[in-house]
């Protein structure tokens, strides 16, 4: 055996030998897993060892946030919930003005009626003082237009769940902290996919191995052991965060937005525009909406004669009506009335509601948005955990955890296979180098050309897979001056 085989099947034991040894069949040139095996195993370590800290944090971060879900149901249970439900609720009209009493600065974007019988309406405001993306949410009791509480919000999200939100995205660190996030989840589905490769195609005595820790093995195989069975339990979730993150990222998210626009899943609008008024087409989508002949008068601004009430009864009349969220007219637009429940099944139809008269301008169901809008919709809620509500958290508290070990078990793994073990702080080897050179061109070739593309789609993943590469052939270079001078 030369030294080169001699580091590759200490590396990895379950190499198929590559050259005739004493005792051994003949050789055989080496099937493309064989030959492909060496490589998966090097690129897996360099990810493990350099990205494994950033998974760890975005594990922590994610747990928290998961969390955050039941954590607001108790810090504001003041402001989310009545003290009796009473028999019936006051008018909108009403909620809306005491919300406005309450904080007269405020300028009344949107309503959220009370969603069930013991929640509070919430009355959405811009306000002076605030943060881009920030909005004033006054809280009312429907059944008697007490104020409950005002908080800072964004989004659906309240204090907590925003700061944790934000904390899991950027750190607090801005575009710059971004980076962090869209890098983890550039390569979890790389480690995850390439993981499960190397652990199916490993040789073991038991095929029940495969699936459950064994728990005769000791040492780093113990490690092992764990690290690839509850790997293989947990990468369609793996697969499914890193998709789902990547949508949210800012480089390869916009790459993602425009090859899903490309494709024609584009998340449609329900258009909202007034007939006549200044910024609509004349003879745009809606133009022929108005009385018989086309001879209502245009209106350059929206004149609000039915209310917010006769909004939502136009709305409901429609079929949208669970879980509201009512846009108010702003210039030349009508109320724009949706669903929000976006627990299974479903519920986000919308309607578009002339101000002037309640009437349906437009109407837009769930089931008429394009394949991939619907299929982005459900992706992006099951990564916040709103798809299945407590079970949909619970599930990724548990994912967010088993990260964590995953992540701990690599590092014990590159910790035992340390060349040293006297020297305290000697560290783990890699997979021996030079693995891409045993690869057939005709597999070498196709494999470069998809690096390329996904390292350009995705370029977080590109930008770091070039630096590791970079780094490799300096290790390599510097390795050899000491070998040439040994």
């Amino acid at each position: 055996m030369s030294l080169d085989e001699v580091a590759v099947r200490a590396a990895d034991p379950d190499a198929p030998p590559t050259k005739s040894e004493p005792g051994s069949a003949p050789a055989r040139t080496p099937g493309t897993w064989a030959a492909l095996r060496p490589l998966l195993l090097r690129l897996h370590f360099y990810a493990g060892v350099l990205i494994a800290p950033l998974l760890l944090v975005a594990a922590t971060t994610g747990l928290l946030y998961a969390g955050s879900w039941q954590a607001e149901r108790i810090l504001y249970a003041d402001q989310l919930t009545v003290d009796r439900v009473g028999a019936n609720a006051q008018p909108l009209s009403a909620q809306v003005g005491a919300a406005v009493n309450a904080a007269p600065q405020g300028s009344v974007t949107a309503v959220w009626p009370a969603p069930e019988a013991d929640a509070t309406t919430r009355v959405i405001m811009e306000s002076p003082g605030l943060a881009d993306g920030e909005t004033l949410t006054v809280f009312v009791d429907p059944y008697t237009a007490e104020v409950r509480g005002k908080l800072t919000t964004v989004g659906d999200a309240l204090p907590l769940r925003a700061w944790l939100s934000e904390f899991h995205a950027s750190l607090h660190l801005g575009e710059f902290g971004r980076n962090y996030s869209e890098l983890a989840a550039s390569w979890l589905w790389v480690v995850a996919l390439g993981g499960l490769a190397l652990w199916i195609g490993r040789k073991r005595a038991r095929k029940a191995a495969l699936v459950v820790p064994d728990r005769t093995a000791t040492g780093r195989r113990k490690t092992l052991s764990w690290h690839g069975s509850v790997g293989l339990w947990i990468v369609v979730g793996l697969v499914g965060l890193s998709v789902t993150g990547l949508t949210w990222s800012r480089y390869a998210g916009e790459n993602i937005g425009e090859l899903k626009d490309g494709l024609g899943g584009t998340t449609p609008a329900v258009a909202s525009e007034l007939p006549g008024a200044p910024a609509a087409d004349a003879g745009g989508e809606h133009a022929g909406h108005g009385a018989a002949g086309g001879t209502r008068a245009p209106v350059p601004a929206p004149v609000d004669v039915i209310g917010i009430d006769g909004a939502v009864a136009a709305a409901r009349s429609a079929g949208v009506t669970a879980s509201l969220r009512i846009t108010l007219p702003a210039q030349g637009k009508g109320y724009v009335v949706k669903e929000q429940d976006k627990q299974v099944p479903v519920h986000l139809d919308a309607v578009s509601v002339d101000p002037a008269d309640g009437r349906v301008m437009d109407e837009l169901r769930f089931s008429e948005h394009p394949l991939l809008a619907q299929l982005t919709r459900y992706g992006i809620d099951l990564h916040m955990g709103l798809t299945f509500g407590l079970a949909n958290q619970l599930a990724l508290a548990a994912l967010a955890v088993l990260v964590m070990f995953m992540v701990v078990w690599g590092y014990r793994m590159w910790w035992l296979r340390r060349p040293t073990k006297e020297r305290t702080l000697s560290a783990g080897r890699p997979q021996p180098r030079g693995a891409w050179r045993k690869l057939p061109v005709t597999v070498l070739l196709p494999l470069a050309a998809a690096a390329a593309v996904v390292g350009w789609f995705v370029p977080m993943l590109g930008i770091s897979l070039l630096v590791f590469l970079a780094g490799d052939l300096v290790l390599g270079f510097v390795a050899s001056r000491r070998s040439a001078k040994a």
